[in-house]
C-alpha cells in the first residue's frame, strides 16, 4: 500500500518534513537533481563545475576573440587603415563561417561580425585607426559604473545576473552574508573594468594603436577569467552559508 509520506508521523508525533522544503534560493543546485537522504537513495556524485576558462568561451573563443583585433593591428601596421579594415571583418566573416559549420550557436558568429563591423565602421568614418577601439574603451567605463553602483546601492550586480541566469529567485538579497560575497565579487568586476578603461584610454591618448590591440587582447579574457572566479567565489560561499543556517535550523527543537 502506497503512503504518503508527507503524512508520516515521526516518533515524536511531527511529520517528515518535504525534503524540497526549506530549501534556500542561494543554494545553486537543481531540487530535482539534489540529494533527498531518504533510506535506499544513493548519493550522486557531485556534478563537475565549468571552469572559468570554460565559461569564458573555452580556449577557441579566447582565440576567436584576439584574432580580428591582431589583423586589424598588423594590416594598420602593413597597409594602412583600408587594409587593416578589410582584413578585420574578412577574418571576423570566416571565424563566423567556421562557427556555423561546426554547428555552433548563430548569436555569437552573427555577434562577432556586427561588433567588427561597428568598430571598423567607425574607424573609416573618422578616418584614424585608433578609433576602431573606441566603443571597447567607453563601453568598460560604463560597465565599471554600472558594477560599481549597484554594489553602493545594495543590489550587487555579479549576485543579480548570476541568480537570473540560473532562474533562481531575488530572495538572496535578504541574507546578508550574501549580499557581502557577491559584493566582493561585484567589486571585483568593477576593479577590472576600470582598469581596462584607464590602460587603453591612456594608449588612446597616446596614438598607440598596436599597444591599444595588445592591452584589448591581454585584458580581454584573461581578466574576465578572474572576475568568472570570483563570481564562482561568491555562489560558494553563499551556498555553504545557506546550507550552514539550513542545519542550524534543523538542529533546532
Amino acid at each position: 500500500m502506497a503512503i504518503n509520506q508527507t503524512q508520516q508521523q515521526l516518533d515524536d508525533g511531527r511529520p517528515v518534513p518535504d525534503p524540497a522544503e526549506g530549501r534556500s534560493a542561494i543554494d545553486p543546485r537543481d531540487p530535482a537533481e539534489a540529494w533527498t537522504g531518504l533510506p535506499g537513495q544513493p548519493e550522486p556524485a557531485p556534478r563537475p563545475r565549468p571552469s572559468a576558462l570554460e565559461q569564458a568561451g573555452g580556449v577557441r573563443g579566447v582565440i576567436y576573440s584576439a584574432l580580428p583585433v591582431l589583423a586589424f593591428v598588423i594590416g594598420n601596421a602593413i597597409g594602412g587603415l583600408t587594409t587593416a579594415i578589410i582584413a578585420a571583418l574578412a577574418l571576423a566573416v570566416v571565424i563566423a563561417a567556421e562557427r556555423l559549420i561546426r554547428k555552433e550557436s548563430v548569436m555569437p558568429a552573427v555577434g562577432g561580425v556586427f561588433g567588427v563591423a561597428i568598430a571598423a565602421g567607425i574607424s573609416w568614418w573618422t578616418g584614424s585607426a585608433k578609433d576602431y577601439f573606441l566603443i571597447g574603451i567607453w563601453s568598460n567605463l560604463a560597465l565599471a559604473l554600472i558594477f560599481g553602483l549597484s554594489v553602493l546601492a545594495g543590489r550587487p550586480l555579479a549576485g543579480v545576473l548570476w541568480f537570473s541566469l540560473r532562474g533562481r529567485s531575488s530572495t538572496w538579497r535578504d541574507d546578508r552574508r550574501a549580499r557581502r560575497y557577491f559584493g566582493v565579487a561585484t567589486i571585483v568586476l568593477t576593479a577590472i573594468f576600470a582598469a581596462r578603461f584607464a590602460v587603453q584610454q591612456y594608449l588612446y591618448q597616446a596614438d598607440e594603436v598596436g599597444s591599444l590591440g595588445t592591452a584589448k587582447i591581454v585584458m580581454g579574457y584573461p581578466l574576465l577569467a578572474v572576475g568568472v572566479l570570483a563570481v564562482a567565489w561568491a555562489a560558494r560561499a553563499a551556498s555553504r552559508r545557506s546550507d550552514e543556517a539550513g542545519e542550524a535550523a534543523s538542529r533546532r527543537p
